[in-house]
């Protein structure tokens, strides 16, 4: 409601959006979390608004920035506000003159204060140290800024995709996950309470959801967790999979669908425990968990849910304490 209208009219600065129609590029920098939310940004960007995207982390872009094109415009993504990485390539950016906007959950943090624009989640706070809402908030609002970069450039397909709508049945369809939380507290139990390693694989869109799902199980439980694309399996990681080795393949992408499928069959024939997390119109009857319709593009917002409960059963039901787990911090703010 901060940015979309009751008439379903976008609500952004007009100066952030000519700075970003005058741009040639968006670069996104992050860490961690916002870094995954980066990714669905870019498929955002250059599916909904056709602008080239480039996603960094923010540690590396530190110290080997990529070759940029003559007018770039920088996203840095932040629940913080201060993670220290991110506030050193701002440095960089500004010491060069280049525009910045800064998307994060907390007023007057030192991204915000530096950056050119700032967009603020409003999601609350966020007490638990594994970021969850911020992540979702993130790709909200990328999904906003890009329907209104998309009108300010008259972009004609833009009108197609009715962000208020979508985000509205994408909160509807969370709330439907939430409500199956004692199916995905079962399947955690059987799947993760007692193993050692576990394996998330997608493709395209997926790729980027499957990331952040491994960081929380990982983050949470301490269980060993990749996420990666399913294409690669077979370039290594193949070698990993024993009996009843756990591999979650999620699947919303109507064009790789059968692909993410056939690999999931290759693991489970080696023995893997396999869970599918499928969007309805690409669901089989055995499909464990079964996601409500949404557009594609915003398919991670629903397909992250079951994710996040899992890796929060299974931390619970291994004894530990899922709002704090051991050696992080809530905010990054060393190097």
């Amino acid at each position: 409601k901060e940015y979309i209208a009751e008439d379903g009219s976008i609500k952004i600065d007009t100066d952030l959006l000519k700075a970003m129609a005058d741009s040639d590029r968006i670069y996104i920098v992050a860490a961690g979390t916002s870094y995954h939310a980066g990714l669905v940004g870019k498929e955002l960007f250059e599916k909904l608004i056709q602008v080239p995207t480039e996603v960094h982390v923010a540690s590396e872009f530190a110290y080997n920035p990529p070759l940029l094109s003559a007018k770039p415009f920088f996203i840095f993504l932040s629940q913080s506000g201060e993670t220290a990485d991110s506030r050193q390539v701002l440095t960089q950016v500004n010491q060069a003159g280049y525009p910045s906007l800064t998307i994060t959950n907390v007023m007057n943090s030192t991204l915000s204060r530096e950056a050119t624009y700032t967009l603020l989640l409003y999601a609350g706070p966020e007490i638990a140290v594994a970021s969850t809402k911020a992540y979702t908030g993130q790709i909200a609002l990328e999904a906003i800024l890009a329907k209104a970069l998309g009108v300010y450039k008259q972009i004609a397909t833009i009108k197609d995709f009715d962000v208020a709508a979508e985000l509205t049945k994408a909160a509807n369809g969370m709330q439907e996950l939430v409500d199956e939380k004692g199916k995905i507290e079962k399947i955690a139990a059987d799947m993760l309470k007692d193993t050692r390693n576990a394996f998330y694989i997608g493709r395209t869109m997926d790729y980027a959801i499957v990331q952040e799902a491994a960081l929380k199980l990982k983050e949470v439980s301490y269980i060993q967790t990749e996420g990666f694309a399913s294409g690669e399996l077979k370039h290594g990681t193949i070698a990993l999979i024993q009996e009843n080795t756990p591999v979650v393949a999620i699947i919303t992408d109507k064009k790789t669908a059968n692909h993410t499928r056939s690999n999931a069959q290759e693991v489970k024939a080696r023995g893997a425990n396999v869970l599918y997390i499928v969007s309805r119109d690409l669901a089989t009857p055995t499909d464990q968990i079964v996601l409500p319709e949404i557009t594609p593009l915003l398919s991670a917002l629903v397909a992250i849910v079951p994710t996040q409960l899992l890796a929060y059963y299974a931390s619970i039901q291994r004894g530990y304490d899922v709002d704090k787990p051991r050696n992080l911090a809530k905010s990054v703010t060393v190097e």
